[in-house]
C-alpha cells in the first residue's frame, strides 16, 4: 500500500511545499486540504496548512518526519478562500505558507483551536444548601455559596473578582460537591427576530435610486460595479440600503474601509441603522477579539463584517455582497511581506464566490476607470450631492511673493476669520506632520539631516525632538549648530504642529483641533476629537490626509489647502493622480449640509494646467486627460509593472545583486522567447539610504501580464540561488503602487 505524503505550506519565506508523514494514529480521511497540522521544523515546532496529499516524495521516506498533531477536524478556510490564497501566492510570487499566515488571525497561526471561546460558569450543585453542616466553621465558603445561589444561570469565571468571590473557597466547595462547573460558548448564536432596521431608510434621489436598483438586480451573481459619486453624494446610503436587501435574503455583507480611524464612525452608522450582529476587524483589535470576530463570521453569527484590508480574507458562511469603500486609496496595498492589493483580490474573491462587488469612490483610481471604460465594471455615477447640498466653490490663491505667516497667507486668514464669525467650522489641510519639515542654521546653512537616511528630520516642538518620518530615528534638537557652533537655528517650513500653534495665536477665541498620526495615537483620542467637532460649535481643524477620508463634518464650510504644489514635481508617475484625489477628497469635506462650501488652494503655481483643470472641470475631466497621457507613455493601466527592490549595509552591494539579477532576466527573455518586456535599471532608489541601508531597484515593464509572470516565475527560482542574494535583503513587488 503506497505511503500517504502530506504536502504542507509552512510559515517560511521559501516558495515551496514541505513533505511530512501523517501523525501517528491519524485516519487518512481526516487529512483534507486546508486543515492545520503541528510539525517539527528544524529545532522548533510550527503550524502548517495541508495543501495536498501525494503518494511519493523527492525526499527518501526514511528521512521524512511524521507530523505531530492534526489541529482541525474540518478545513479552516472555505474552498473559495483556499483557492484565493493559492492564486495570491502565485500572482504576487510569494511563499504560500506566508500567504496563509497573512490570511489567518494570529492565534490560528499559533495553533489555537478554531472554535468559539468557552467560558467556565460556577453553579450550585443539586441539593446544595448554605446551612450544610460542613460549612459551620467556614464563613467564607458559606458566603460564597450564598452569592452563587443568587445567580441561577451561573457566575462566569471572569466575573469572580467583581463579585469578590475567593477562588480558593470555590475550589473547596467544588471538592465538597456543593458547586459544579459548566463550560459554555461565550457568544451564544442568536436567531434574528423582527425587523433588520432600527432607523428608517432615507429617501434616495433619482441617481441613487438608479444605482441601487442596478446593483440590487445583480445580487445573487458576480458583477463588479464602480460607484463613482462626488463627495457627499450619498454613497453610504446606497451601501446601507443594499446591505438591508442582503440581510433580508439571509446573507452576510463584507465592507472594507481604508483606514482604522474610519472604523468607529462606520460602525456607529451601521449600528444606528441595523438590528444586526456586526464584527469589526482591524489591527487595533486584540488577537482574541479578532479570532472571535473571524469565527463569528465563518459560523454565520456575524451579519456584517467591517474591516481594513486584511478583513478581505475573513470567511463568510453565507456571503451576499462585498463593498470596497474609497477604492482608490493606497492603504489597500500591503507594502511588506505579501504585497497584495485588497481591492484586486476582493474582485477575485467575488468572482470565486459568485457575488456582486461594489467599488465606491468620489475619485476612482485610473485603473478602475480604465476597467469601467473597457466594460469590465458597470459604471454608476452620482453627480449630485444628497439632500440638495451644493458642490463647493474652488479658489486658487496665488501666494507667489506674498508673505506667509507659518504657511498661512493674509487673504486666507481673513477668510478663516469670516467663517468662524459666522459660527461655522474651518478645515486646514497640510500633509506634513510635526512643527517644521527641517531645522536650519541661519549662519552656515546646516540642515537637520537624519544620520541613517537621505532625508531631513522633522522638528516636533511639543516633544522637543527631531524625528525622521522614514526610519523613526529620534534625537534632541541641538542648542548650537553642529557645524559652526552658532546659535541661530531656525525651523523652516510649516507642519501641522506649527499651523496649529499659529492658528491658536491668530484666533484665540476658537478651539484648534489637530488631527494627524501624532495627535490620535492615544486610544480613544480620535473619538474624542470627533465628538468635539460634531457638537457643531465654530472651531478650526488642522490635519493631514487622515482628515480627507470619508468623514462627514456638516458644519465645515471652508477648506484651506496650505501647500498644493508637492505632487506637481514628483518623479513618481502616480503623484499627480494622488494629488488630484487628495485635493478633491479634502474639498469634499466642505459644505455638506445647508451652507455652501468654499475651498481655497494656496499655490505658487495657480496657472498650472493640472490645477486649473481639476478646479474648473472636476476630477473626471482630469482623469480622462491623465489616462490619455498614460496610454501615450505606455504606463499602467496600459502596461504592467514589477519592482525588484534590494537593500544592503554597504554602498554598491544592492546594485551588484541587481546587476546579476538583470543579467539572469535578460538570458531568460532569450531562452523563453518572451517579447514586450523592458528591464529598467538597476538604479539607486529615489531615497538611496534609509534606516542605515543602501537601496536600489530594478523595474520590469511588460505590455501584457502573461509573459511578465512567466518570466518572474522562472526568474525567482534562479534569484533564490544567487550567492549575492545572501548579502542583501531583496523583495519583489508585483503591481507596485509606489516606486519610492
Amino acid at each position: 500500500m503506497p505511503t500517504t505524503i502530506l504536502r504542507l505550506a509552512l510559515p517560511s519565506p521559501l516558495r515551496r511545499l514541505f513533505d511530512y508523514l501523517p501523525p501517528a494514529g491519524c485516519a487518512t480521511a481526516a487529512l483534507q486540504p486546508g486543515v492545520r497540522l503541528r510539525v517539527p521544523f528544524g529545532r522548533r515546532e510550527v503550524v502548517g496548512v495541508l495543501v495536498e496529499l501525494a503518494d511519493h516524495s523527492e525526499v527518501p521516506e526514511a528521512k521524512l518526519k511524521p507530523a505531530l498533531e492534526l489541529l482541525d477536524r474540518q478545513p479552516l478556510l472555505p474552498a473559495a478562500l483556499f483557492r484565493l490564497c493559492l492564486w495570491a501566492a502565485q500572482y504576487y510570487q510569494h511563499s504560500l505558507g506566508d500567504t496563509f499566515s497573512w490570511a489567518l488571525p494570529v492565534l490560528l497561526r499559533q495553533g489555537e483551536p478554531a472554535e468559539a471561546r468557552q467560558e467556565r460558569f460556577w453553579l450550585l450543585a443539586e441539593g446544595a444548601r448554605a446551612d450544610d453542616p460542613r460549612l459551620a466553621r467556614a464563613p467564607r465558603q458559606r458566603e460564597a455559596l450564598k452569592t452563587i445561589a443568587q445567580h441561577p444561570h451561573g457566575v462566569p469565571h471572569s466575573l469572580l473578582g467583581k463579585l469578590q468571590l475567593n477562588r480558593d473557597s470555590l475550589e473547596l466547595l467544588l471538592e465538597k460537591r456543593l458547586l459544579r462547573i459548566d463550560s459554555r460558548r461565550l457568544s451564544q448564536p442568536r436567531g434574528h427576530s423582527g425587523s433588520w432596521l432600527l432607523q428608517s431608510e432615507l429617501a434616495l434621489n433619482s441617481e441613487q435610486r438608479a444605482a441601487f436598483e442596478a446593483i440590487r438586480a445583480g445580487l445573487g451573481g458576480f458583477q463588479a460595479f464602480l460607484l463613482a459619486g462626488v463627495t457627499g453624494s450619498g454613497k453610504t446610503e446606497v451601501y446601507l440600503q443594499l446591505i438591508h436587501q442582503v440581510l433580508a435574503a439571509g446573507k452576510q455583507a463584507l465592507v472594507l474601509i481604508p483606514e482604522i480611524n474610519l472604523g468607529p464612525q462606520t460602525l456607529a452608522r451601521f449600528e444606528q441603522r441595523f438590528n444586526a450582529r456586526i464584527a469589526l476587524l482591524h489591527s487595533s483589535v486584540n488577537d482574541r477579539e479578532r479570532l472571535d470576530a473571524w469565527l463569528a463570521a465563518r459560523d454565520g453569527e456575524a451579519d456584517i463584517v467591517i474591516g481594513t484590508r486584511s478583513a478581505l480574507f475573513t470567511p463568510l458562511k453565507n456571503p451576499g455582497l462585498i463593498i470596497i469603500d474609497e477604492e482608490h486609496d493606497a492603504s489597500y496595498k500591503q507594502q511588506e511581506g505579501l504585497r497584495y492589493h485588497a481591492r484586486d483580490l476582493a474582485l477575485l474573491r467575488a468572482r470565486e464566490e459568485n457575488l456582486p462587488i461594489v467599488l465606491g469612490s468620489a475619485t476612482p483610481s485610473l485603473e478602475s476607470l480604465h476597467n469601467a471604460h473597457a466594460g469590465r465594471y458597470a459604471l454608476l455615477k452620482l453627480t449630485r450631492r444628497a439632500g440638495g447640498a451644493q458642490p463647493p466653490r474652488f479658489l486658487r490663491l496665488d501666494v507667489k511673493s506674498r508673505p506667509l505667516d507659518s504657511g498661512i497667507s493674509g487673504p486666507l486668514q481673513q477668510a478663516i476669520a469670516q467663517t468662524l464669525a459666522a459660527g461655522q467650522q474651518v478645515l486646514v489641510f497640510l500633509n506634513r506632520r510635526g512643527f517644521a519639515p527641517t531645522l536650519l542654521c541661519h549662519d552656515c546653512g546646516w540642515l537637520s539631516q537624519c544620520p541613517r537616511c537621505d532625508a531631513r528630520m522633522t522638528l516636533h516642538q511639543r516633544h522637543h525632538e527631531l524625528r525622521c518620518h522614514h526610519c523613526g530615528h529620534v534625537e534632541r534638537p541641538p542648542s548650537n549648530c553642529p557645524q559652526c557652533a552658532k546659535v541661530d537655528l531656525r525651523p523652516v517650513g510649516a507642519g501641522t504642529e506649527r499651523a496649529e500653534e499659529r492658528l491658536g495665536i491668530l484666533f484665540p477665541d476658537y478651539p484648534v483641533l489637530r488631527i494627524d498620526r501624532d495627535s490620535t495615537a492615544r486610544k480613544g483620542a480620535m473619538e474624542q476629537l470627533f465628538g468635539t467637532i460634531n457638537r457643531g460649535e465654530p472651531c478650526l481643524l488642522v490635519g493631514t490626509q487622515m482628515l480627507a477620508k470619508g468623514h462627514h463634518f456638516p458644519r465645515v464650510t471652508l477648506v484651506a489647502v496650505l501647500d498644493a504644489d508637492g505632487g506637481l514635481f514628483s518623479a513618481d508617475f502616480r503623484a499627480s493622480e494622488r494629488m488630484a484625489q487628495l485635493i478633491v477628497q479634502v474639498a469634499g469635506r466642505a459644505g455638506r449640509a445647508e451652507e455652501p462650501g468654499r475651498v481655497i488652494i494656496q499655490t505658487h503655481l495657480a496657472d498650472h494646467p493640472l490645477l486649473v483643470q481639476l478646479t474648473e472641470q472636476g476630477y473626471f475631466a482630469f482623469a480622462e486627460q491623465a489616462l490619455s497621457e498614460r496610454r501615450a507613455a505606455g504606463l499602467p493601466p496600459f502596461s504592467h509593472l514589477a519592482l525588484l527592490r534590494a537593500e544592503a549595509h554597504r554602498p554598491g552591494q544592492a546594485e551588484e545583486f541587481l546587476d546579476q539579477a538583470c543579467g539572469l532576466a535578460e538570458r531568460l527573455l532569450d531562452e523563453l522567447q518572451l517579447g514586450g518586456i523592458e528591464l529598467l535599471g538597476p538604479v539607486p532608489a529615489p531615497m538611496e539610504r534609509r534606516a542605515g541601508r543602501y537601496r536600489a531597484q530594478l523595474l520590469l515593464q511588460g505590455n501584457s501580464r502573461a509573459p511578465l509572470h512567466r518570466l518572474m516565475s522562472a526568474w525567482l527560482v534562479q534569484l533564490e540561488q544567487l550567492p549575492g542574494g545572501r548579502a542583501v535583503r531583496w523583495s519583489l513587488d508585483v503591481d507596485p503602487i509606489d516606486l519610492f
